[in-house]
C-alpha cells in the first residue's frame, strides 16, 4: 500500500473515501448530467442500494449530505426527490460553521467587519443604479422605521427591513441569502443594543443618513452613512459587553470577549 512517510519512519495509509460520500457523488453526477431533474423522485432506497452494491447506512448518509446539499428533499416514508439549490439553501448550510466561528476568539467582530464590507458595497450600489421604484420601496421602509419608534420589537422588524431592502436592489439573490444570514448570526448585537436608552433615535436617524445619500445619487456620502452606523452599533455592542463585564456579571462572556460557545445559537 502506497503511504506517506512519518518522522518515525513508518507509512501512513491513504485511506478510501468512505463509501457514503461516493454514493453521494455519483447520485450529484446523475443529477447534473440531466438523468433526474428538480421535481423527479430518486430510486427508492433498495434500488440504490442494489444500484451502487452498498448498504442502507452508505444510502442514508448520501442521502442525508446531499439534502444539505440543497440537492434533494427527504420525507419520512417517501423516495427523496430532487430539488434546485437556491443561494438560500447554500447560505444555511454555512450556519453550523457560522456559529462555530462566532464562538471563536475575536469571531463576532471578524463578522462585524464582514457585514460592514458587505453593507458598504449594497450602499454603494444603491445610490448609483436604485430605480425610481427601488427609492420608493427604501423610502416607505425607512418610514415604516420611524412609526416603529414607541415599540421596540416593531422597530427590531423595521429595522431589518431597510436594510433588506438595500440588500434587493442589485437584484441578486445571493446578496438577499447573506443579509438573511447575516441578520441571524448577529441578533444579539441588534437585540442588545436597541434596549440601550436612546439607540432606537440613534438607528433611525442613520437610516435617514443612508436613505438621503441614496436620494441623492452620492455612493461617497453613502458610503459614509452606512460605515458610521454600523461603526456605531458595534461600538455600543462592545461598550454594553465591557460595562457588563466590569459589574462583575461577564455578561455572559469569556474573558477575551467572545461569546460562549452555547451563545452562537442565533
Amino acid at each position: 500500500m502506497t503511504g506517506i512517510p512519518t518522522p518515525e519512519g513508518g507509512a501512513e495509509a491513504i485511506r478510501r473515501p468512505r463509501l457514503s460520500a461516493e454514493v453521494a457523488r455519483r447520485i450529484e453526477g446523475l443529477i447534473h448530467a440531466g438523468q433526474y431533474a428538480a421535481g423527479d423522485q430518486l430510486p427508492s432506497e433498495r434500488d440504490l442500494m442494489r444500484q451502487f452494491g452498498v448498504g442502507r447506512p452508505a444510502v442514508r448518509e448520501a442521502l442525508y449530505a446531499l439534502q444539505t446539499m440543497g440537492l434533494v428533499a427527504v420525507s419520512s416514508g417517501e423516495r427523496a426527490r430532487v430539488t434546485r439549490p437556491t443561494p438560500d439553501t447554500v447560505v444555511e448550510s454555512l450556519s453550523g460553521a457560522a456559529r462555530h466561528l462566532l464562538a471563536a476568539p475575536d469571531g463576532i467582530r471578524h463578522f462585524q467587519h464582514a457585514r460592514l464590507f458587505f453593507e458598504i458595497g449594497l450602499a454603494r450600489y444603491a445610490a448609483e443604479h436604485a430605480t425610481p421604484e427601488d427609492v420608493r420601496a427604501l423610502g416607505e421602509a425607512l418610514e415604516a422605521n420611524r412609526q416603529a419608534l414607541g415599540d421596540i420589537a416593531a422597530f427590531e422588524r423595521t429595522d431589518v427591513a431597510f436594510h433588506y431592502v438595500l440588500a434587493l436592489i442589485p437584484r441578486n439573490p445571493i446578496f438577499t441569502a447573506i443579509h438573511a444570514a447575516m441578520v441571524a448570526w448577529l441578533t444579539e448585537q441588534r437585540t442588545i443594543t436597541l434596549v440601550l436608552p436612546g439607540q432606537k433615535f440613534t438607528a433611525a436617524k442613520a437610516h435617514e443618513r443612508i436613505f438621503a445619500a441614496v436620494v441623492a445619487r452620492d455612493p461617497e456620502a453613502a458610503e459614509r452613512a452606512i460605515r458610521d452606523h454600523l461603526d456605531q452599533v458595534s461600538a455600543t455592542y462592545w461598550a454594553i459587553k465591557r460595562d457588563a463585564i466590569e459589574e462583575g456579571g461577564h455578561g455572559g462572556l469569556r474573558g477575551d470577549g467572545g461569546l460562549p460557545a452555547e451563545a452562537g445559537n442565533v
